[in-house]
């Protein structure tokens, strides 16, 4: 059976068509689960929620554009309303650079080791840093996703890009140059 027809199955709420849909997906959605939740445990709690999210609003995909992408959004807008209403995105005034760039020239640093650190940020770098950098969202849509400023998502990048920098040299013992 193909995407299209289980989607339609899904629609007409078939259970074995949302199984088939959730072993199909599951795996892509919970990786983008496990890059903007806390950690494993939120992430586990986050796809499940996604998951019945998707299924409560399938009717309104119209089979136009990837399907996966959709969903994807559809998960990424559920552990983003999540945080929002735990109030994680509140205005912190902080006086930073707006666009501090890392330059990384050890090939030494694991993935693990990476996503350890990008999970430990605060839950509002944690988001902005994985809208602007991971999936290239503008500061001005990251602004509206989260209900924040241009400013704000602009200073989250920079503490956030300021806290991973520091915990690689940490790691390495070495001091990373910052091009500006």
């Amino acid at each position: 059976m193909g995407l299209d027809e289980i989607i339609k199955d899904c629609q007409r709420d078939s259970i074995k068509a949302q199984e088939q849909l959730y072993r199909l997906l599951a795996p892509k959605l919970f990786s983008v689960c496990l890059k903007y939740s806390r950690n494993y445990e939120d992430a586990q709690d986050n796809l499940q929620d996604g998951f019945l999210l998707i299924f409560r609003k399938i009717a309104q995909y119209q089979f136009k554009g990837s399907f996966e992408g959709w969903a994807k959004r559809v998960m990424v807008n559920n552990v983003l309303q999540r945080y929002r209403t735990e109030g994680i995105f509140e205005i912190v005034s902080e006086n930073l650079p707006e666009e501090a760039e890392v330059e990384l020239e050890a090939d030494d640093i694991s993935m693990d080791f990476l996503v350890s650190i990008i999970q430990a940020l605060p839950d509002r770098y944690r988001m902005v840093f994985n809208l602007y950098v991971i999936d290239g969202y503008s500061h001005k849509e990251i602004a509206e996703m989260l209900g924040i400023t241009d400013g704000t998502s602009k200073s989250n990048l920079a503490r956030a890009r300021m806290i991973l920098k520091e915990k690689i040299e940490a790691q390495q013992g070495t001091s990373i140059p910052t091009a500006k």
